[in-house]
């Protein structure tokens, strides 16, 4: 069995769980989420509580165990609290700007970069080069920022462009004569 899938997943007060057939949806303060079951897991709710348990005996089944396990735990946390990357701009004159659901860049390019956000992600830029990214769906979230960051990465030489506010970027040193 599943290392993962032993642990049940806590269900807060606020958040409901509704499983019907071949889907689990999350209601919460923030909204909600819903994603198809896999049909090799069996979910079941006692109080307020979900448990996983693998249908069968396969490899696959029991992957799928743990795999749905961490997916409604994502789920129940993004509805509760959500889920945030923050991205920081590292050059001269490289700045961020939301404007709704739209995020204007200048990168260095002859152009404004211009990133529509998806429905359910909000973006805000604190200052005009940090970056926060937010909502409820942690693969999403992470997705875009992924997206945003792969405008312009950080090059390897100066460590200019967009870069998760945590990373840590490995220099090179530049070529001697």
């Amino acid at each position: 069995m599943s290392r993962i899938a032993k642990y049940p997943v806590a269900v807060p007060k606020g958040v409901e769980v509704n499983l019907a057939s071949g889907s689990i949806s999350v209601k919460g303060p923030l909204g909600t989420i819903a994603r198809a079951a896999d049909p090799n897991v069996e979910v079941k709710k006692e109080g307020e509580e979900l448990l996983f348990k693998a249908l069968g005996n396969s490899n696959h089944a029991d992957a799928m165990s743990g795999t749905m396990r961490a997916l409604v735990a994502n789920m129940v946390a993004g509805v509760t609290k959500g889920y945030e990357k923050k991205l920081a701009l590292v050059g001269v004159g490289y700045r961020a700007q939301a404007a709704g659901d739209k995020l204007n860049l200048t990168l260095g390019f002859s152009h404004p970069v211009v990133h529509q956000m998806p429905k359910g992600v909000k973006v805000a830029t604190p200052t005009q080069t940090e970056i926060v990214i937010s909502g409820i769906d942690k693969q999403l979230v992470g997705q875009v920022a992924a997206e945003v960051r792969a405008h312009r990465p950080p090059e390897p030489y100066k460590g200019k462009g967009v870069r998760y506010a945590a990373e840590a970027v490995v220099l090179k040193e530049t070529k001697k004569k």
